[in-house]
Order: structure tokens, then sequence, then C-alpha cells
């Protein structure tokens, strides 16, 4: 059996007097799907963060094979629609090889936008853009936070299919946070479900039985059922996440 590409050990992490991860491990392994699901503020995004190393730990430890090669595509892309940027130029931020970025725009579907204006995107076109950036480096690993954040529900159902084509062409692990419950019970190998600490882990059948998942979703919660999601946090040019505080009502945006 391969080595886990990367592995959290009781990791912890505070702001100020809050608690935003608590004890959490997990290990993600070559191929696998896991779907991390939650309420607002449960952490998900800290705890992304620190899988893509923005930020440290206080606590636990991280372990990362050697071999690792993440790509991300973050949750939505922040761009001035005044800012003269094609699509070409904003992959070559991250790859100078033309052929590579038309090669992945190809794989996307979206190479007839190539040089369209990044502004000018659709929804669904703009994530299927960052997904191109994503595959780039030919990752071996995929984090994909709300990859059909702002897409119809057409466009939906061809984005995770895209995904899965990708996840099998690239033979990688992939990490999808997602409020699409129906998603997480039909398309994932395990599903994690945090609430600054892991209520449950496992595969999808055994935690939608889970009490804990019970309680955060409610006793009728079924496959095709969602959860409410607020887009919180931003992103900068190159896809880092940008910095949350807590709002003047105490709540964390995370």
């Amino acid at each position: 059996m391969n080595s886990p590409l990367i592995t959290l050990n009781k990791i912890s992490k505070y702001h100020n007097t809050k608690t935003t991860l608590s004890s959490v491990s997990l290990s993600i392994n070559p191929g696998q799907i896991i779907t991390l699901i939650g309420p607002n503020g449960a952490g998900k995004t800290t705890l992304v963060k620190i899988i893509l190393n923005l930020i440290n730990i206080d606590e636990g430890e991280v372990f990362r094979s050697p071999d690792l090669r993440i790509g991300y595509m973050p949750q939505k892309l922040h761009i001035d629609p005044t800012l003269p940027i094609t699509l070409e130029r904003f992959l070559k931020l991250t790859e100078k090889n033309t052929k590579m970025c038309s090669d992945v725009l190809k794989e996307v579907g979206i190479i007839d936008l190539m040089k369209c204006p990044l502004s000018s995107l659709s929804g669904g076109e703009m994530q299927r853009a960052l997904l191109a950036r994503a595959i780039l480096c030919k990752p071996n690993f995929l984090v994909l936070d709300e990859p059909v954040q702002g897409v119809d529900v057409a466009g939906q159902e061809a984005l995770y299919k895209l995904i899965a084509e990708l996840h099998k062409k690239l033979n990688c692990a992939v990490l999808m946070v997602s409020h699409d419950l129906h998603v997480v019970m039909s398309s994932t190998n395990e599903v994690l479900c945090l609430n600054n600490h892991v209520c449950c882990h496992g595969r999808p059948d055994q935690v939608s039985k889970n009490p804990a998942f019970i309680e955060l979703f409610g006793e009728n919660t079924n496959t095709y059922a969602t959860y409410t999601h607020h887009h919180d946090h931003k992103h900068g040019l190159h896809g880092a996440v940008k910095s949350s505080k807590l709002d003047e009502n105490g709540h964390s945006h995370d």
C-alpha cells in the first residue's frame, strides 16, 4: 500500500480565545476522494489552509510526502472587471508554457476562451478556468473548495462529471469541500464531518447514520439535501486565501 500523501495528527488551531480546530486527525492516500462537510464556522477553511501550508498549526503534527504535488481550486476568484487580463495570461502566471496552458484548457472544455478577458467568463466558465489552473502542475492531490460555487444546476452536474474524469485521468487524491450532500453521498470514498473537531468520519453510508451527522443536518436529511452556505472569505489573484476575522457579532467567518 502506498504511503499517505499527507497526514494530520491531532492538529489544533486557535484564534484568540476561540478554538477553530481541536485535535483533528486525517490521512489522505493516493487516489482517495474525501469530501469535507460541516456548518459555517466549523473550521473547514482553516483546515484547507493548513493542508495548503498557508498557516501554521498550534498543536499536533503534519506529515507531507516528499512527492506531494498539490493543485488547488479556490471557491471563488475576485477579479476587478477593469483588470486587463486574458484567460491565457491568467494561466501563465502559474505556467509559462503556452502548449501546457492550451492542453489543460482543452481538458476542461474551454480552449475557445483562451484569449477572452477573465472578467467576461460566466460562473461555470470561471470555475473551469480555476480547475484548469489547478491541474497545470500535474498534481497528485487536488484540493477543491466548493468547486461548483456560483454555477447553475446543469453546470454543476457537468463540472462534477469533469472532476471525476480528471481524478481518474490524473490518478490523484481529491479533497473536496462541499455543501452538496447529494454529491457527498454519491461521489466520494469518505466523508469528514467537521464542527471544529471531527464529528464523524467514514464511508458516506456510515456517516449519514451517525448521530453527530444527524444532529447537524437533521433527522430527515437524505441524499439530496443541502445546507445553507455563505461565501465569507476571499481569494487573491493567485488563489491564496485572504485571512478572515470575527464580525461585529463575534462570529467567525471560516
